[in-house]
């Protein structure tokens, strides 16, 4: 009996062995696997990716044309002043700044920032790349074209002067600045790549491709770049980079092209689409006898259907439009500034103001006299695509009684009838500022020979002051002005896009302005 006792308590003490060795062993098991799986994930994780440029002409940012470069050179040469993904401006090079007067700007600069060979950024820097844009061919002369004279204070102070008052001109001050002691020795040309003090820093610079690195002398030492390495490759067309992306060559690419899934397919990435620069819209004369009545500039606004012209016209590659800063500026927040597509809404606002329909026409009789609803659209006859436009709106118009000739002008009658005002309706395309200011639209001798008290105080309170909620109010008025009166008819904006590889990891928000927000986190 006792030897069938120590049998078994020393069965139990063998099992209760085995136990705790499988435990052990599953336990050492499990650890073993999360720790490979840890390894696994951190050996996929790639810090570099690739970038394609076409048609490549410089690396100098402010003498380069190409958009890709443009792009770019935002990762490596830093302006004064950034836009931030919903177009609001903010400091970069400069730390911050004064309206001393209407013509009258303080510019204080940051005194940490380093040009990537370690020298000094300073005040000099700014005056010399203002004045070599003044004297190049560069997209950023506009920019500074008003700009009278630039006095430098001290290494990190400056004054600009200007011929003339420019609302929100702080908006223009966006260029990359360059570095004057760099070009102390070199010629300004589009051979030699310059200095800058962004986050990247050119490390190769070949026929066939560019190579970036991190700028270990960036400043903004908060930011922790995540990217070691990014190549661009060149290629001779859009067409030879857009099939580089499609054959997983190249992790992103950003275009204004209508139809890019015509060469990359619509599958195997991820994408981005927003509203672009190109805004178009119709100019509605307000010294035009029929057109300086409300309702007849409403019902016209109200009988077209933009998003008709959208889809018939542009296969809905453009976005309909309602107002000029509708395309994501945090000064307009989506409320409808258009009168909308409402054609029982149009006959009702000229039946109330006596117009009668008769004979398929509107017609009005005032002082024993029948006046007839008939209209005039200028369009520029060069541009085929405007032409269609305009037959559109004729033919929508048209079926709402209101009657419209189209005058198809030659380019310089086309302007000219602009600058002279020579019109009843022009369709007009226009690039949109990167400043919020509606002086086009709103301000002294404005396209439509508008003139509205209310708005002209308005426009004088924004451009003086810098609080945001007040902006905000203010535009929120003007939109409304905008819709009410109708000087013009915000038609669409073209559809700016940003494909990006799947295995691209990171927060992709872009606008038209700049690609790379967030590019701090992107890895593969």
């Amino acid at each position: 009996m006792k030897s069938n006792f120590f049998k078994y308590v020393f069965g139990i003490f063998v099992v209760g062995i085995m136990i705790f060795a499988i435990y052990k062993i599953k336990t050492e098991e499990e650890v073993t696997k999360q720790e490979q799986t840890h390894v696994s994930t951190e050996e996929q994780k790639i810090t570099e990716i690739t970038l394609g440029v076409a048609s490549f002409d410089s690396t100098n940012p402010i003498l380069s044309h190409n958009k890709n470069i443009q792009d770019v050179s935002r990762l490596i040469y830093e302006p004064l002043f950034n836009l931030t993904q919903d177009y609001k401006l903010e400091s970069c090079l400069a730390q911050e700044w004064a309206k001393q007067d209407s013509t009258t700007y303080i510019i204080k600069l940051k005194d940490n920032v380093r040009w990537s060979n370690g020298e000094k950024f300073v005040a000099d820097d700014v005056k010399f790349t203002i004045e070599k844009l003044k004297s190049v061919d560069s997209i950023y002369t506009s920019n500074v074209q008003n700009i009278a004279n630039i006095e430098i204070t001290d290494d990190y102070t400056l004054k600009i002067i200007l011929d003339k008052e420019i609302p929100f001109f702080e908006y223009n001050l966006v260029f990359p600045i360059m570095s004057s002691s760099f070009y102390l020795d070199k010629e300004f040309n589009e051979g030699i790549v310059p200095i800058g003090t962004g986050m990247y820093k050119y490390s190769d610079v070949q026929s066939t491709h560019l190579v970036l690195v991190k700028n270990n002398n960036w400043w903004n030492t908060k930011t922790n770049l995540t990217l070691t390495k990014i190549t661009i490759n060149l290629y001779s067309s859009l067409a030879e980079l857009y099939n580089s992306f499609k054959m997983g060559n190249l992790d992103i690419v950003a275009t204004d092209n209508s139809n890019l899934q015509d060469y990359i397919g619509t599958i195997g990435y991820a994408k981005k689409e927003m509203k672009g620069r190109e805004h178009v819209f119709i100019s509605l004369n307000m010294a035009n006898t029929l057109l300086s009545r409300q309702e007849v500039r409403k019902a016209i606004s109200y009988s077209i259907d933009k998003t008709n012209i959208t889809s018939s016209i542009f296969n809905n590659n453009y976005y309909t439009s309602d107002f000029p800063l509708d395309y994501g500026n945090w000064l307009y927040s989506n409320q409808n500034a258009s009168a909308g597509y409402n054609p029982e809404q149009a006959k009702q606002l000229l039946t109330d103001a006596g117009w009668v329909y008769r004979n398929g026409y509107w017609q009005k009789t005032e002082n024993y006299k029948t006046v007839r609803l008939i209209l005039n659209l200028a369009v520029k006859a060069s541009d085929s695509t405007m032409v269609n436009v305009a037959q559109n709106i004729k033919s929508q118009l048209g079926s709402q009684g209101i009657n419209v000739n189209i005058v198809q002008l030659q380019d310089n009658d086309y302007y000219n009838s602009i600058n002279s005002k020579n019109y009843d309706l022009i369709l007009c395309g226009i690039n949109l500022s990167l400043s919020p200011s509606l002086e086009t639209f709103f301000g002294v001798n404005n396209m439509a020979n508008y003139s509205n008290d209310e708005v002209n105080n308005i426009l004088n309170e924004v451009k003086n002051t810098t609080d945001e909620n007040t902006l905000i109010d203010r535009y929120k008025r003007l939109a409304e002005i905008y819709r009410d009166d109708v000087p013009y008819i915000s038609l669409y904006n073209n559809k700016f896009t940003v494909a990006y590889s799947t295995g691209l990891i990171g927060d992709v928000t872009p606008n038209w302005y700049n690609i790379f927000y967030n590019i701090s986190n992107w890895y593969k």
